[in-house]
């Protein structure tokens, strides 16, 4: 059975990841069998090289053709749709929706590289490391995006909590990261060579700096996936958000901010909504 996505969708990275998902679950849910075929050939344009006419899904993840044999319920509607960006992360139905991700999105050894890399050149210890993720510029079409210092304020409770942790910035906001670099100048850093951000405004980095999309979105998959293994993650609501949690398999010590509320998910206060 081949799942053709071809023509369907062409947006940011994560964005056709979620599509992708969406399309490979909702096959799931009506056969009831696994695709053999996901041909995704036309999708993820903005990130292929001139005239490059594969499917480039393959230089991101690994084949699924090689992933192990999966376990999964294929008696049980599975609940997941692209527009789960913007709800409550703790609600996902992670049990039924990893498997999905092990066979379809697991890293290729191109990204594994990629990870490791990373890992050694910053010296990461996820054991001591609390994410600032904000995804923000042309962001605020689609949701509310809240103030910084919210961010800082949150921060800081992790700080009493945990007075040696360390806060990987990580942003397509100049502001974001000028702002939080000052807030934690002695205990902050974020990719500097390998992450792209602009100036607030109404646009997006693949849009302002096409022409570095193929590798910078390499980049980013592998700091995402880093991102998801982090200690604490305190973050927006969006695609980009949504697969850090998908990755971490849950929302154990994630601060989440969804329309202008906070959900908190830590040993303290799991899973309450706050304002």
């Amino acid at each position: 059975m081949e799942l053709n996505l071809s023509h369907i969708h062409n947006a940011g990275f994560f964005s056709c990841c979620s599509i992708r998902l969406y399309h490979i679950i909702n096959c799931i849910n009506i056969n009831k069998k696994l695709p053999i075929i996901v041909n995704c050939t036309e999708m993820f344009k903005w990130y292929k090289l001139q005239n490059y006419s594969n499917d480039i899904t393959f230089e991101y993840f690994e084949h699924y053709d090689n992933v192990d044999h999966i376990e999964y319920n294929k008696d049980i509607h599975i609940d997941y749709h692209w527009d789960h960006q913007f709800i409550d992360y703790s609600t996902l139905e992670f049990m039924n929706i990893i498997p999905i991700i092990k066979k379809y999105f697991y890293p290729s050894s191109t990204t594994i590289h990629t990870i490791a890399n990373f890992e050694q050149k910053y010296k990461l210890e996820y054991e001591n490391i609390c994410v600032l993720f904000y995804r923000g510029n042309d962001k605020i079409r689609e949701t509310s995006l809240c103030d910084y210092n919210e961010y800082i304020t949150y921060a800081n409770l992790i700080i009493h909590k945990n007075p040696t942790i360390q806060f990987l910035i990580q942003s397509d906001e100049t502001e974001f990261i000028n702002v939080m670099t000052a807030a934690f100048p002695n205990n902050s850093f974020y990719f500097k060579d390998e992450i792209r951000h602009i100036n607030k405004c109404n646009s997006t980095v693949d849009i302002v700096m096409q022409h570095q999309n193929h590798i910078f979105s390499k980049y980013y998959l592998a700091i995402t996936i880093i991102m998801s293994k982090c200690k604490y993650i305190i973050c927006g609501s969006g695609n980009c958000s949504i697969w850090i949690v998908l990755y971490r398999g849950n929302t154990q010590n994630v601060y989440q901010n969804l329309n202008n509320k906070w959900i908190i998910n830590d040993s303290i206060q799991s899973n309450s909504l706050k304002s």
